[in-house]
């Protein structure tokens, strides 16, 4: 990054576009503008690539080619599977259950199909923002057709336990979604390990750019369109598919298969940096999420008699987020803070630090430098 900006630290918030994935999207602006549904040379171009990037990313997970949906992104993948399944199937019963820490993409979706007679589960987590897989099974009622858990929390990188619910749910005929838009090309994912019917993934959460995405929808599952019009992307998402936007998707999911075992182990050992030096400088400091199952690049660390807006504002140095960047401008204590049981006191005060591809070893010693810096300030004059 530019020295003259701040050192990124927020890449569950978003990732920058990696150089190799805008290479791969240059034929789009220059020759390869087709619609891929002509069949004259453009189109049939512009269908190649597009199909080329279906390959690439079904390969990062595990699928099918033709298990996988292009969208306009992660919330729209994350409707697409709630509303277009649970309507699809409401004939066989209309209980839905998901967890208190999801993403607002889930937790919406899921009130509207409340106005529409469902019912919804809202199954609690442990302090360390994890579900507890028997609570979550023993809600099961003989009506529930779906349940959605994502893989990971986007806010203290907690991992789910999405496989054990999974073959549970499955043993009992429901469908099964995972919102998995911050763990793909960070951990491995495989649909067919977790057992998942449906999985999301958010194209700028992956070094590719905003405004894309896809939902895997396994050979089989039932499921009603929410969109109306022509017959693209297996019937399921009509409109004329975003080219240029998908082949960009598809080259950051290949970079992301070749390049993930050894970035997860690079990552990991920068947070782990960051985390130890923060720790020890402010003892009182709480570090949210699992201490084992987590993302390796996600940490949430919270300083009790701060808040995060001063926080942030102390270190222009830092670019950070104050819980989840999905949220509104105002610190408030997160739904998924409430959800873990942290105390008021540290919630208020917690920010959110994720590396990525493009951090270095420098920027973790300045970073914390700077967090420190400014975690002294505040607490001297708050």
């Amino acid at each position: 990054m530019d020295d003259h900006y701040p050192i990124y630290l927020d890449y569950n918030a978003t990732t920058p576009i990696d150089p190799r994935v805008v290479e791969a999207m240059r034929p789009c602006w220059e020759t390869a503008f087709g619609n891929p549904s002509s069949s004259h040379a453009y189109g049939r171009q512009a269908k190649a690539l597009l199909e080329e990037a279906r390959r690439h990313l079904a390969a990062l997970v595990n699928a099918r080619s033709d298990e996988i949906v292009f969208t306009s992104g992660g919330t729209e993948s994350n409707n697409m599977a709630l509303c277009g399944v649970a309507r699809a199937v409401m004939s066989r019963g209309r209980h839905i259950v998901t967890s208190r820490i999801e993403h607002p993409a889930v937790v919406e979706p899921c009130l509207a199909l409340m106005e529409e007679g469902f019912d919804v589960t809202f199954v609690g987590v442990d302090h360390y923002g994890m579900v507890d897989s028997d609570e979550m099974i023993a809600a099961f009622r003989p009506d529930t057709i779906l349940v959605s858990l994502m893989h990971s929390n986007n806010e203290v990188g907690t991992l789910q336990p999405v496989k054990r619910i999974a073959q549970a749910a499955r043993d009992r005929g429901i469908l099964v979604h995972t919102d998995a838009a911050q763990s793909v090309g960070k951990v491995p994912v495989d649909v067919n390990d977790l057992g998942v019917d449906l999985l999301t993934v958010a194209g700028h959460k992956l070094y590719a750019p905003k405004g894309v995405g896809a939902l895997y929808v396994r050979r089989g599952t039932p499921m009603q369109k929410i969109l109306y019009g022509a017959g693209q992307e297996r019937g399921l998402r009509p409109g004329t598919e975003n080219v240029l936007e998908i082949v960009g998707l598809g080259m950051a999911a290949a970079v992301a298969l070749e390049e993930l075992p050894k970035e997860r182990i690079r990552m990991r050992a920068l947070r782990d940096r960051l985390q130890e030096r923060l720790a020890a400088a402010f003892p009182e400091a709480r570090v949210n999420g699992h201490p084992e199952h987590r993302l390796p690049n996600t940490l949430s660390i919270s300083f009790p008699g701060t808040t995060a807006d001063a926080l942030l504002s102390a270190m222009p140095e830092v670019a950070a987020s104050a819980g989840a960047a999905c949220h509104s401008d105002q610190v408030r204590v997160s739904h998924v803070l409430e959800a873990m049981g942290v105390p008021m006191e540290a919630a208020k005060g917690t920010v959110r630090l994720s590396v990525g591809r493009f951090t270095r070893d420098e920027d973790i010693d300045e970073a914390a430098a700077a967090v420190e810096r400014a975690v002294k300030k505040v607490m001297e004059h708050p």
